[in-house]
């Protein structure tokens, strides 16, 4: 997860300039008062991961609420991949690689025992219908790629 931070957002694969803006994306509509689905929503139906939207936003919300510490994420027009958006990058990775416990322990230091396993599973699930959506979560930087990413 740290191999990402202060790395430019242009080393990320489309999946995961996708994930990072949601993440974004999320993070400023809930500091603005805004519905974040609401928000976010017209982004996720065009790329056609609409389905995955409701399970990214309980594991987002989950995340906020829940953290030990406020999870800073940089604004939208920053270049650069923050820490706090490296360590959540690599948990949605490592749970699309299937590393359930490198990021149930990374997820405990985050936001305490008590809501590792909604916020894992809320993971999975949105993991799962952004596959369905082409996204891949398991290669996010454009370097560590062995195979032709899809369009998304």
């Amino acid at each position: 997860m740290y191999a990402l931070v202060d790395r430019p957002v242009e080393s990320l694969t489309n999946s995961g300039r996708f994930l990072l803006w949601a993440m974004r994306g999320w993070t400023q509509a809930a500091t603005r008062g805004v519905c974040p689905p609401q928000a976010l929503r017209r982004g996720f139906a065009e790329t056609g991961a609409l389905a995955a939207l409701p399970d990214f936003h309980v594991a987002m919300a989950l995340i906020a609420t829940g953290a030990a510490a406020p999870i800073e994420l940089a604004p939208m027009p920053c270049v650069q991949i923050s820490e706090h958006e490296a360590i959540l990058l690599g948990l949605w990775r490592d749970f699309s690689l299937g590393d359930g416990g490198a990021a149930r322990a990374t997820l405990a230091l985050l936001v305490g025992n008590s809501s590792v396993g909604p916020v894992a599973h809320a993971m999975r699930a949105a993991i799962e219908r952004l596959a369905f959506a082409g996204f891949h979560l398991s290669v996010l930087a454009a370097g560590a790629m062995k195979h032709q990413e899809s369009s998304k």
